[in-house]
């Protein structure tokens, strides 16, 4: 063999390597990208808060991460989300999830109703989850919502039991059917905390505009404080984070027997409350968090899926009785915890109904 067959051949040589090489890779991506033909493989699509918004979306990704890790399985190899920058991302990411090989696919947040409406329509032979809305008579779609009207019941007894000023507030995010309930359950609790105990307390209600406002959740927090409020209940989405800021700077220019506090919503919101007084000691301003249990409700259907038993077509109700919605003890005194649960009992036993709407 000549000097220039062999120049040749060694060419052709490192060609073919780097031809394995890519090939290689680009199937480590693909394979990455879902467990395709799995009954198994599940698949979260966000609203426009992302998915680390320390409330909706991050409660729906931590019932994908306890079925992923049950099933040993790494994000984007069985699990994986989709973030939507807006809403004209939703039906793309659904597109895109269902072309990934994803079988069982979640869209958080009743604003991805038409998109998985339409996706299921378009993609007959996967599972679509709707969380906080119902789709009706579509087959491959399952339905969950949740009674957070009772759960917000029971942190309205608690604040009308902790309050100092007579004085709490409300911060809703954008006004929907389903934050009427969280505004509607407070405000009977407190009214009903505030009967048991022969006293007044006014309640201040107001909203957003959207659950992204991060800035105006702060300076409706801050006009509440100073009138004030000493207790607000946020349900306001990503936007709660500004309440939060809020009571934080607040806080740490006034002693602690002078504390306002934060009711957290969807997960337990505590760690949001940490901060130091203007004495530098540590300190906590969450008084409870309104929890919802959106893990255990994707945790689940992922493993209905899983086992050939996917509820399609069917509505879910998560509830007090079921552990469904509830409050975390957090900062209660004892005596504002035991109203409360006095409270679920009642709720549970049939004995208190609570409003899904203010009138």
């Amino acid at each position: 063999m000549n000097k220039k067959s062999r120049r040749l051949l060694s060419l052709g040589a490192l060609a073919a390597i780097l031809s394995l090489t890519l090939t290689a890779c680009s199937g480590k991506k693909q394979s990455g990208q879902g467990k395709k033909d799995t009954k198994d493989s599940i698949a979260l699509i966000t609203d426009s808060n992302g998915v680390d918004d320390h409330s909706f979306n991050e409660a729906a990704w931590s019932g994908f991460k306890e079925y992923g890790k049950k099933h040993h399985y790494q994000k984007g190899k069985g699990y994986q989300y989709f973030e939507s920058s807006s809403a004209a991302d939703y039906t793309p990411n659904f597109n895109q999830a269902a072309e990934s090989g994803y079988q069982t696919i979640f869209g958080v947040g009743y604003s991805l109703k038409d998109a998985v409406k339409a996706s299921a329509k378009k993609n007959p032979k996967k599972n679509f989850v709707i969380i906080d809305d119902v789709v009706a008579g579509q087959k491959n779609v399952a339905s969950v919502t949740f009674k957070s009207n009772e759960s917000s019941y029971l942190a309205g007894v608690a604040a009308a039991y902790t309050t100092k000023t007579g004085k709490v507030g409300f911060v809703g995010g954008a006004k929907s059917a389903i934050i009427s309930l969280f505004e509607a359950g407070f405000k009977q609790g407190v009214a009903a905390g505030a009967k048991a105990q022969h006293k007044k307390i006014a309640v201040s209600m107001q909203y957003v505009g959207n659950f992204t406002s991060t800035d105006k959740a702060k300076s409706i927090a801050q006009s509440m404080y100073s009138s004030n409020c000493d207790i607000v209940y946020q349900a306001a989405g990503n936007a709660g984070n500004g309440i939060f800021q809020e009571a934080k700077a607040y806080n740490q220019t006034r002693s602690s027997a002078k504390k306002v506090w934060v009711i957290g919503v969807d997960v337990d919101q505590s760690n949001l409350g940490n901060y130091k007084t203007k004495d530098g000691k540590k300190d906590n301003f969450t008084l409870t968090s309104v929890l919802k249990g959106l893990n255990v409700a994707t945790k689940t259907l992922a493993e209905d899926a899983a086992n050939s038993k996917f509820p399609g077509g069917k509505h879910l109700v998560y509830t007090l009785k079921d552990n469904g919605v509830s409050i975390t003890k957090g900062k209660l005194d004892a005596t504002a915890w035991n109203a409360a649960q006095k409270a679920r009992k009642q709720i549970i036993a049939g004995k208190i109904k609570v409003a899904t709407a203010t009138k």
